[in-house]
């Protein structure tokens, strides 16, 4: 795999999404966290914001809390973890915008905790971190092509995690159905899969030539509900705990979401990968990112990518 072609994206400021205003962003994972702080600075923009959301009254809830309130922003429902409702939720997007979105931030996901599956049977963080995103990418590409043009391309950005780093990924096994299972591990696997679909997505979507690119980033290290809802299905001693952790090492909300959002609206070329550039990735202005070895494997990620639509029993987009 060629080395990654990364713009340094300098002196960060939210003025430059201005270029998004009046186009159509699919926020997943828009109710908080990262989801929400990513909305609301793409609603200040002037972008027409789609918000998905698994659970409609807590969307109602997060939109009120936007910028302009009520009104602001759009609910999709979406469960990534049930392939019927991204199926729904791709059509209904599709429907809504004409065949015309002009970005899809893949935010969402959920992390740690026991082992859980998904409605269709999936380990749980592979199901909703991975496999859910890649078969709603898929489905709505053609409103991702229909909105890109040569000079202003649409964009797809898969967010991943510092996770990845030390994660190993079993194609043949992304159910931990032969392996003893670590939730640990498991997430790992699933940001890797977030960074090899996101290359696999860049190089099919150079040989088809439609105007869209896939662009990977992640927030370092970022105060967000994720570990604590994660802890939380393993038991409310253990989210307590991990709420002081949480404060000491991450940063604001606020300024963990700059990757994601430069990667929505900075210069950037297919298969770039944005993070935070202060020491170990942890904090400080986006710019590149750095992967890890399986991560640059061409073949594991062309693997994933056929594993992905065998399982999901999605088409492909781009073949």
């Amino acid at each position: 795999m060629r080395a990654p072609r990364v713009r340094r994206v300098s002196r960060w400021h939210p003025s430059a999404l201005d270029e998004l205003s009046g186009r159509s962003v699919l926020v997943t994972g828009a109710n908080s966290g990262l989801g929400l702080a990513a909305s609301a600075a793409l609603v200040r923009a002037g972008a027409r914001v789609l918000m998905a959301v698994r659970d409609p009254e807590r969307g109602r809830a997060a939109i009120d809390t936007l910028p302009g309130g009520p009104g602001t922003a759009e609910l999709v429902t979406l469960d990534l973890a049930d392939l019927t409702s991204v199926r729904f939720a791709a059509a209904d997007v599709r429907e809504r915008t004409g065949d015309r979105l002009d970005a899809l931030l893949n935010n969402a996901g959920v992390a740690m905790g026991p082992l859980l599956h998904t409605t269709d049977g999936f380990e749980l963080q592979i199901g909703t971190n991975h496999l859910g995103p890649a078969a709603l990418t898929w489905q709505l590409m053609p409103a991702l092509r229909g909105a890109g043009a040569p000079d202003r391309p649409s964009r797809v950005v898969t967010t991943s995690s510092l996770g990845h780093r030390s994660a190993a990924l079993d194609v043949d096994d992304l159910g931990w159905e032969h392996r003893r299972y670590r939730p640990t591990a498991a997430y790992g696997a699933s940001k890797l899969a977030n960074l090899l679909f996101a290359a696999e997505l860049d190089r099919r979507l150079r040989l088809s030539g439609d105007p869209v690119v896939s662009v990977a980033a992640h927030p370092g290290m970022t105060e967000s509900q994720l570990l604590g809802n994660g802890l939380q299905r393993g038991g409310s001693l253990a989210a307590q705990l991990s709420r002081p952790l949480d404060r000491l090492l991450t940063q604001p909300v606020e300024d963990g979401v700059a990757p994601q959002l430069a990667a929505l609206a900075s210069p950037v070329h297919g298969g770039d990968y944005l993070g935070p550039t202060g020491v170990g990735e942890i904090h400080g202005p986006p710019g590149p990112a750095r992967r890890s070895k399986p991560a640059q494997d061409p073949d594991l990620a062309a693997r994933l990518w056929r594993v992905t639509a065998h399982v999901t029993g999605v088409r492909p987009d781009p073949e």
